[in-house]
């Protein structure tokens, strides 16, 4: 709702003619460059199903490939509909079509956002390096504190983590059945000290951020007015609209108006920066969706032994 809401009133506090140039730049947009930033967007989403495999075989499971790529692209779609409720469906999938306790499947996938969050960190660092006086200033102005967010989050897991094992530690004949799922998703989460490849674990986690950022740079050549962004620039605005996908459903709404507010510090007219949010955030909710409604249709015909 809260999406829709920014939706709304986007459209609303435009006058005709900036709905009409925002309409044209998105018409106007050089499809080739979204088809590319489409097949980033394919690969980080492979790689992230490969990735996933090797935090599963430190627990005795050997995972199809298709399984766990069909998951992942299922969960993106609950995403859409409820927040943070694609991952609960992911390894649910998983657990069903694969045959594995589900606590166990859920710890792995905590895992792997400690991750991705320890990803995102490092491309905040990079961003500050290359202009720090700018992005804080963005983040003074719309009041938002990404060091102290991430912080509060990674004391939030570390707490988590010391709670499983108290829990894990307890006698208590009432806690049995809730300690055994614990346990398991605490198997699952310690399963990445446990990677028999790490190199090549850390070099999936990469290329999954290298391809993110990828097919969000490559769409500033489709949108007039924006292909002449640094590299620098376009990190910011990367950073940027990491945080407005949290906002709401999958950035509904939030992620195309977060784009053109920070691109308008790069002297981007509103509507080129809109308009590139727009592209960015549609081809890739389109991919998903797709995607996402394709897997939901072929898990079942694909393990109809199971």
């Amino acid at each position: 709702m809260l999406g829709v809401f920014f939706v709304i009133y986007s459209f609303q506090s435009a006058t005709p003619e900036e709905r009409q140039i925002l309409w044209r730049n998105i018409k106007q947009a050089n499809p080739l460059w979204i088809g590319l930033s489409l097949i980033f967007g394919v690969f980080s989403h492979l790689s992230r199903a490969y990735r996933w495999k090797y935090l599963l075989q430190p627990l005795g499971y050997k995972v199809k490939l298709s399984n766990s790529f069909m998951a992942v692209m299922a969960g993106y779609l609950a995403n859409l509909g409820i927040p943070r409720s694609g991952e609960v469906l992911r390894g649910a999938t998983v657990a069903s079509y694969e045959n594995i306790p589900f606590q166990k499947v859920f710890g792995t996938i905590i895992s792997e956002r400690v991750a991705d969050l320890i990803m995102l960190l490092l491309v905040i660092m990079l961003a500050l390096f290359f202009q720090y006086d700018l992005l804080f200033f963005f983040f003074n102005e719309y009041n938002i504190n990404p060091i102290l967010s991430l912080t509060a989050l990674i004391f939030l897991i570390f707490i988590g983590i010391y709670t499983l094992k108290l829990i894990k530690g307890s006698k208590s004949n009432k806690l049995a059945k809730l300690r055994n799922f614990l346990n398991g998703i605490l198997e699952g989460v310690t399963s990445i000290f446990r990677i028999k490849n790490t190199a090549a674990f850390l070099i999936h986690t990469v290329f999954i951020w290298v391809m993110y950022i990828a097919m969000f740079w490559i769409i500033k050549f489709a949108v007039p007015g924006t292909e002449n962004l640094s590299f620098s620039y376009i990190l910011i605005a990367f950073i940027v609209g990491s945080f407005a996908i949290s906002l709401t459903n999958g950035g509904i709404g939030v992620f195309p108006i977060a784009i053109g507010a920070i691109l308008i510090f790069f002297e981007v007219p509103q509507q080129d920066g809109e308009a590139f949010g727009w592209l960015v955030w549609g081809s890739q909710t389109l991919l998903n969706v797709v995607l996402g409604s394709l897997s939901l249709l072929f898990l079942p015909l694909l393990n109809k032994i199971k």
